[in-house]
């Protein structure tokens, strides 16, 4: 007698393929936030403050690299709550997209990351549409 073992998609939960987009999203838009929040602090990724307008070190005074302890802390804090409340989360995680933007097309140099994010603002947009649902 042969067994196998189930498929992924046969799982209870996970044969909607909505449900599998959720969950790829969710995992994606917790762990991302979280990692590049944690570089913030250890700059192993990139130098962070590089790609920080100047304006924005006018608007809150303090020094580039303390701007970026800040955005660290805010992105960690968004990782953690796409992980424990998708719905709100993916908004903060969309709406702190769309700051990196704008702060991206005032650097010089940065449009393509700055389009790179957009694509990730959408993904964010995307996870919100899919945890509408009252699971969420």
């Amino acid at each position: 007698m042969v067994t196998h073992q189930p498929r992924l998609a046969d799982r209870p939960g996970l044969r909607s393929h909505t449900h599998q987009a959720f969950l790829l999203l969710r995992t994606v838009f917790t762990i991302a936030p979280i990692l590049f929040g944690l570089d913030k602090f250890f700059n192993v990724m990139v130098d962070w403050t590089t790609y920080l307008a100047p304006i924005a070190t006018d608007i809150i005074p303090v020094s580039p690299q303390g701007f970026m302890y800040a955005v660290g802390v805010i992105e960690i804090l968004a990782g953690i709550l796409v992980a424990w409340k998708p719905r709100i989360g993916s908004l903060v995680v969309a709406a702190w997209l769309a700051g990196i933007i704008i702060n991206l097309l005032l650097v010089p140099g940065y449009f393509d990351v700055a389009l790179r994010d957009f694509g990730l603002l959408v993904g964010a947009l995307a996870l919100n549409r899919l945890s509408s649902g009252d699971k969420h």
